[in-house]
């Protein structure tokens, strides 16, 4: 190469560097985040004033909300909503006392007697947007006239799991792609297929970041993608910690594909190409820089997926980055290669011809290797990332995402059995003196075939994958049922009598899902013997262990003799309840009965 090329390659390089230096810097700066602010995956509510259904005598001057993480949020979060379902001007949301967990949000002082709604969208420290209302009433409480719906275009969900997907998808192409066309395919340098492979990755990774970072806005106000475009929106996402991830992203994958193109550029000087079409030690050989250039960005890449998601949050923050970050990198080198692969060295018709055919060797073997190494660490990390997002057994079947992570599962065990078979005949073909292409046209048809049903399992997995990532984690979202039984006072057998056989007999409740929001309570009353058990009316009330909170009303109804239910009873936040009802035996006596129960 000549004097001139040398010296455009050696100021590319070191733009790369720069670009790689830059990302660094913000991704130490994510990472200290990080370690100072511990946060759990997706934000919850904890505490509101009013709480949800309380019935306060005077407007209150403002409403204040606690999450148990830091959220973020602008100026469209929360919105007042009437009976009728009209929108209230409201004062800008802010923090409380510079808490970054709590928000206030100041009330106009002529609101008139009934119910308003507080309909709030935020974003947690994981990048996701969570949503939620409450309603509280003014001196009496009146019956909403229209549900509390989202503004959200059902279009702007289904774009940013597509520009995530499509994200996973390059960071595979453009890792994967690369080692195995600059490394393990001796001759991928100079092939067109592999390098445009390699090159379509990082386009997809490019348009799948962009996609994400314009999206994550009207995501987060609950508008339509009309506004993806708007500067107050995306200069708030750019402020956020996704908004940071996401420009390291791009600064990465500049860098990154700089070197790649130092890797692969055509050589000028026919001296510098060997007959079998691979580079000599000269200007085609990856230089230490060059190699160490996308050794880095290729390390960094998956951190800005794990800094900025459920990795960074909850429980072990110092383990599960990195193991998260280096499940992701493995899933990425073992997809991309397998595609380059089966595009480039087991194209269809592969072996019809054994002149002038690619040779399997050595990037069959190497691969192999490689892959093998790849399902050692996605096992390892799997397992461990899963018992962190999951807790229980109850939860895996239990929640969206813990089936998802089921169906995850049974497409990587498929894909391990596939891979199997692959190795098998590596290993078998490898012992032939005659090696690897000498293999008859049906054993590699068989080959190619298992190679592309791997492909599209790994694809599968990846699209799995990136619903996973936007799912709250079944470790927060799991509530099991509430199912509690407590005696029943002797005062209610004694003022019913003998005869109705309550002596001895208990309340048995069952709550579900038992978690915030609104829930379902059956109420039974039995006797003695077990037997469902009458009573006139039974009326119940919701108080806070610590009567933090005022007693909600809870309306109960009865579903057969001796079986109640209230159908909508509505828990403010996780935490330690009661749920007291009083059940009235004759015209003069009541008993109160306390049932505590805990909501995670």
């Amino acid at each position: 190469m000549n004097h001139t090329g040398h010296r455009r390659a050696r100021l590319i390089a070191r733009l790369a560097v720069v670009a790689i230096l830059v990302a660094c810097g913000l991704v130490a700066d994510l990472v200290s985040t990080a370690v100072t602010r511990p946060a759990y995956a997706h934000a919850y509510l904890t505490k509101s004033s009013p709480v949800d259904g309380q019935v306060l005598h005077s407007p209150p001057a403002d409403v204040r909300l606690t999450f148990n993480e830091a959220v973020s949020f602008n100026q469209r979060s929360f919105q007042l909503l009437d009976v009728t379902g009209k929108k209230l001007a409201i004062g800008a949301p802010g923090y409380v006392d510079g808490k970054a967990n709590t928000a206030r949000v100041s009330l106009p002082a002529s609101l008139v007697e009934g119910t308003y709604v507080l309909a709030w969208r935020i974003t947690s420290a994981d990048s996701h947007v969570v949503s939620g209302a409450f309603s509280f009433s003014i001196g009496r409480p009146s019956t909403l006239a229209t549900p509390v719906e989202e503004d959200v275009s059902p279009a702007v969900p289904v774009v940013d799991a597509v520009g995530r997907a499509l994200a996973f998808l390059g960071l595979a192409l453009a890792l994967g792609g690369a080692l195995f066309v600059a490394v393990l395919w001796p001759a991928g340098r100079d092939d067109r297929r592999g390098r445009g492979i390699v090159w379509s990755g990082f386009a997809a990774l490019t348009a799948g970041t962009v996609v994400v970072l314009l999206v994550q806005g009207p995501y987060a106000a609950g508008t339509s993608l009309t506004e993806v475009f708007d500067p107050e929106l995306l200069s708030a996402t750019l402020s956020t910690r996704l908004g940071h991830a996401l420009s390291v992203r791009l600064l990465l994958v500049l860098a990154l594909g700089v070197a790649f193109w130092i890797a692969v550029r055509p050589s000028s000087s026919p001296a510098d190409v060997r007959t079998d079409g691979a580079r000599t030690s000269g200007a085609g050989t990856v230089g230490v820089g060059v190699a160490g250039v996308g050794a880095a960005c290729a390390v960094l890449l998956p951190f800005t997926w794990t800094l900025a998601d459920h990795a960074q949050t909850g429980e072990q923050t110092w383990l599960a980055v990195p193991a998260t970050s280096l499940h992701l990198l493995a899933m990425a080198l073992w997809l991309g290669g397998l595609i380059t692969l089966a595009a480039c060295v087991l194209p269809p018709g592969r072996g019809r011809e054994p002149t002038g055919a690619v040779s399997l060797e050595p990037a069959l073997p190497r691969f192999s290797t490689l892959a093998q190494i790849c399902f050692a660490v996605i096992a390892v990390t799997g397992v461990y990332l899963a018992w962190r997002q999951v807790g229980t057994w109850g939860a895996l079947g239990g929640t969206g995402y813990g089936q998802l992570l089921l169906g995850k599962l049974a497409a990587v065990l498929a894909v391990v059995g596939l891979a199997a078979g692959a190795r098998r005949f590596v290993r078998r073909r490898g012992r032939d003196s005659l090696g690897l292409d000498a293999a008859p046209y049906t054993a590699v048809r068989r080959l190619r075939r298992s190679v592309a049903g791997e492909v599209v399992l790994g694809v599968a997995v990846v699209s799995i994958t990136a619903v996973l990532v936007n799912t709250a984690p079944a470790r927060t979202s799991y509530a099991p049922p509430v199912h509690t039984t407590v005696p029943l006072p002797a005062a209610v057998a004694d003022a019913v009598g003998p005869a109705a056989g309550l002596g001895g007999g208990s309340v048995e409740v069952k709550i579900e899902p038992a978690k915030l929001g609104s829930n379902v309570a059956d109420i039974y009353i039995t006797g003695r013997n077990g037997s469902l058990v009458a009573v006139p009316e039974v009326s119940g009330a919701l108080e806070s262990r610590d009567r933090s909170v005022p007693a909600l009303p809870v309306k109960v109804s009865a579903a057969e003799p001796g079986h109640y239910v209230a159908n909508s009873m509505s828990i403010p936040y996780p935490g330690e309840w009661v749920l007291r009802l009083d059940i009235r035996v004759s015209d003069f006596d009541e008993t109160p009965v306390r049932v505590p129960f805990t909501t995670h």
